[in-house]
Parts: C-alpha cells; sequence; structure tokens
C-alpha cells in the first residue's frame, strides 16, 4: 500500500519534470501527507496542470463523501472489475507528483518506518485515479486514490506493495484522455526497477501526522536500524 508520501519539490521544478502548461505557485514543503489531506494531482485534460484534490476517492455516485477513507488506494489488479475505481480508470487517471515515500516493516515489537525515495532526485509520478463528488448542496470535491502494484525485490523485505510508479515515457499514454482500453493500460501497472529508489529507516515521528517537518525524512542514526538499499 502507500499510506503516507512527500513533496517538497518547487513549483518551477515540476513544471519542468512534468511540462506542465505554466509553472504553479511554490506547494508548501510536504514531509508527511496523510489521507484525506490535500494533494496535487495532474487529471488527464488536454492541458497538462496540477490540481489539488483529496486523498482518498469519492466516487460520483457514491452516497458518502466517507467513503473516500476506504480508497486512498486501488489495487492495480482490480482495477478493471471494482465499481469504485472502474469507470475512472477509464477515462479519468491522473499523476500524482511525489519526493518519495514511507512504508512500515512489522519489527518484532513494532512496525519500523523508512522513507522511500528516488536514487536521482527527480520527482516521482505515482498513477492515480481521479473523480469528482457533488453533493446536493455544498461545494463539489475533487478527490484521488494512488494505485498500488506488488513490490519489487528492493521493497519486499518492508512490504509486499508499493505505488505504482510510471517512467517519463508513459505518463503521455497514462494522460490520454482518449485512451480508455484497460487491457491496453494494464500493463503499465507494473513495479518500478530497484535501481530507481533507494530505502533507508526513520524515526517514529512520521507515524503521527501532526508531525510535518524535514525531521520525518532524516535517516535514523547508524546502528539504530539496519538500511534497505544503498543510500549513497
Amino acid at each position: 500500500m502507500c499510506g503516507r508520501f512527500t513533496l517538497t519539490s518547487s513549483g518551477r521544478r515540476l513544471q519542468q519534470r512534468f511540462a506542465l502548461a505554466a509553472a504553479p505557485a511554490d506547494p508548501p514543503p510536504r514531509y508527511n501527507i496523510a489521507p484525506s489531506q490535500p494533494v496535487l494531482v495532474i487529471p488527464n485534460r488536454p492541458t497538462r496542470r496540477l490540481r489539488p484534490a483529496r486523498w482518498g476517492l469519492i466516487p460520483h455516485f457514491a452516497d458518502d463523501p466517507r467513503v473516500g477513507h476506504r480508497h486512498i488506494n486501488a489495487r492495480a489488479e482490480t482495477l478493471a472489475t471494482r465499481p469504485a475505481f472502474r469507470a475512472a480508470f477509464a477515462r479519468q487517471r491522473c499523476l500524482i507528483p511525489s519526493d518519495g515515500f514511507y512504508e512500515w516493516r512489522r519489527g518484532a515489537r513494532a512496525r519500523e518506518p523508512f522513507h522511500i525515495r528516488p536514487r536521482d532526485g527527480e520527482p516521482l509520478a505515482f498513477a492515480g485515479l481521479w473523480d469528482v463528488w457533488r453533493p446536493a448542496s455544498g461545494e463539489p470535491i475533487a478527490s484521488c486514490t494512488i494505485i498500488t502494484t506488488g513490490a519489487n525485490p528492493l521493497l519486499a523485505p518492508i512490504h509486499d506493495r508499493m505505488p505504482v510508479i510510471l517512467p517519463p515515457d508513459a505518463w503521455d499514454t497514462w494522460l490520454d484522455p482518449a485512451a480508455c482500453d484497460p487491457f491496453a493500460l494494464r500493463p503499465l501497472l507494473v513495479p518500478c526497477p530497484d535501481d530507481w529508489l533507494e530505502a533507508y529507516p526513520v524515526s517514529s515521528l512520521v507515524n503521527a501526522p501532526a508531525h510535518e517537518d524535514p525531521a520525518c525524512i532524516a535517516p535514523l542514526p547508524a546502528g539504530e536500524a539496519e538500511a534497505v538499499g544503498n543510500t549513497d
């Protein structure tokens, strides 16, 4: 799964990385983004722009927006069959920019948090879905979910799932509004190569969403936990 992630890149960097139509205002650095909080997505619209959305997909047909709490992740294997995700998979896909994400390894006494980040330092593109829920009264709610797949060998010792991280040469296909065939899109939803990422243990501060500062991504001192992969 993917239950927390980070985004600290500037608006200019995001524009350059994702070929956005315009540079957005610099978003505030986020070191511990949690479900139900606002995130930034790039929906499959003709013009590529960053848009705000709530993390936790609320299908347009939902009776209650609280259903979004159960839809922070969507399994790649069942997107085409689950009612909550089927229509969005066909027509409402997005990229979700991130500078890294967290996962927890089950230890002998407690769950141990790890930060997973790109080796090359470039923002990652999570594969996501978006939708808009329109209440009988009040403002519409745009929301999203992060698609997950089985873990690659680097992440497998930590958790059995990971977010789908799309390579740049897949972005146009994923964001093409005319691409509606799930059988053509499904091959994109696979684990990324090991050498894209590095993982290292971090403080349990990240366990609480209230902690939102650089200390969340600071590596634990040597000897306190065993890192997974190389952090050089």
